[in-house]
């Protein structure tokens, strides 16, 4: 018998399902009976339960395990033999009127819309492009300088200057009163790095060990810490000591000290470009496949199943959740998120879901093996074992399966800008690191 398959709205579909009450009524029977061998009740020897006593303490139960299975079973025949994809989990309800020795039910569900992209060829697309400089080489130096520099104390008269380790004691007010975290001993911090407050590093320079000054300062309105944002303090700052950094020669023994291979400065600045070039290569195609990204879902227009957008914002929720009790946040599993918050999102999601998963349908796009061991080659080049990092990944599915994923996205990347009107932009490193 032909499955009937009723249209309710655009992707919600109804199936009416129909059991034989006798073998309901059958299967019942054996488990209650499987039961009764094993089951343990106070009173009763172990496999002498009488079937009654089981039925009566377990008979509900079962049936009802019974039907869900049934109904399961048919709805899953029924939607194959419909060659319906189903999306999400069908709601059933029983149905009056049926016939002696049947039992109806409605499964009312969505089926996954027709995923229509139009032609490729009038997305269009920027893409990105950058290079590593000499300059970017020089920079990456110095910071690897600042990391291993030294501190020699400065003499007395010496006034404090940018770069400087500084020393101090310091004491605020707002309006005369002390107030939380406003008062600090032996509090060390670097001139011109950007720790303190600009006002409160102006005050400090050009002060020499052993001077006291006092100076206001105006906390800016979204100040992290809310009790003083935007009020204004008078400050007393006492300089104890100065210290000058004292930065290592690039030289031989420096390149060493980084573990370089090729322990030479011109070793250190070729290994240093490798790895710029890494993460350059990295930055790029994730700026080009975001890109891709939003012109593929600019052009996806269909329905979306209510159920995966449902599924999507539980999914978010509990990310969000996840993130919370992560920083700490005291019964952050129980945080009140609304979850129509994330109605936006989880609908740009699922529509680029299911859109990315209709072209890699239609374009052969699926990662290969080679392409997820060469991806997982690449990142393993900037740690120290590259092969332990293939093997931690080699040998658990669910990460296999990230990287899967990822490879999925550069394969639709790269035909889309194969197939799109392109525009190239060429950024420069700073920005693109930036960024």
């Amino acid at each position: 018998m032909a499955v009937t398959v009723e249209t309710l709205d655009k992707l919600e579909r109804r199936i009416t399902l129909a059991l034989s009450a006798d073998e309901i009524k059958k299967e019942v029977e054996s488990r209650l009976k499987d039961m009764a061998r094993k089951v343990k009740i106070d009173g009763f020897r172990p496999g002498k339960v009488p079937m009654n006593v089981v039925a009566q303490r377990y008979g509900y139960s079962v049936q009802y395990e019974v039907m869900n299975d049934k109904v399961g079973q048919a709805f899953a025949q029924a939607a194959g033999e419909a060659r319906v994809r189903v999306a999400g989990t069908p709601s059933i309800t029983e149905k009056e009127g049926a016939p002696e020795g049947q039992v109806f039910f409605d499964a009312t569900f969505e089926v996954y819309p027709e995923v229509t992209l139009g032609e490729l060829s009038a997305l269009e697309v920027e893409r990105v492009t950058s290079e590593v400089t000499e300059a970017a080489i020089d920079r990456t130096v110095d910071i690897l300088r600042k990391q291993r520099r030294t501190f020699v104390e400065r003499a007395q008269d010496d006034a404090a200057v940018d770069t400087d380790r500084v020393t101090i004691d310091f004491e605020g007010k707002i309006d005369g009163e002390p107030f939380e975290g406003g008062k600090a001993t032996g509090f060390q911090f670097i001139l011109g790095e950007g720790r303190m407050l600009e006002a409160f590093e102006k005050a400090v320079r050009d002060m020499k060990t052993g001077e006291s000054k006092t100076f206001p300062l105006k906390f800016p309105d979204d100040y992290h810490g809310a009790d003083v944002a935007g009020k204004e303090a008078d400050f007393l700052v006492t300089l104890t000591k100065t210290e000058a950094q004292q930065l290592p020669e690039v030289d031989v023994a420096f390149a060493e000290s980084l573990g370089i291979p090729d322990a030479t400065v011109e070793g250190l600045r070729a290994d240093i470009k490798k790895n710029l070039e890494r993460e350059v290569k990295f930055r790029i195609a994730a700026r080009n496949k975001q890109s891709v990204m939003a012109a593929i879902e600019k052009a996806a227009s269909f329905d979306l199943p209510k159920a995966l957008v449902s599924n999507e914002m539980d999914r978010l929720v509990e990310n969000a959740r996840a993130d919370l009790k992560q920083r700490g946040i005291k019964d952050a599993d129980k945080a009140p998120i609304p979850t129509e918050m994330f109605l936006p999102q989880a609908e740009r999601r699922v529509r680029l879901g299911l859109a990315v998963a209709e072209l890699v349908r239609a374009n052969n796009l699926a990662a290969t093996a080679d392409q997820v061991k060469a991806h997982i080659d690449e990142m393993a080049q900037s740690y120290e074992r590259p092969q332990d990092v293939m093997q931690w990944y080699m040998g658990d599915q669910q990460r296999l399966a990230e990287v899967e994923a990822v490879v999925i996205e550069a394969n639709v990347t790269e035909f889309v800008l194969g197939q799109a009107q392109v525009s190239d932009k060429s950024l420069a490193f700073d920005e693109l690191m930036g960024a």
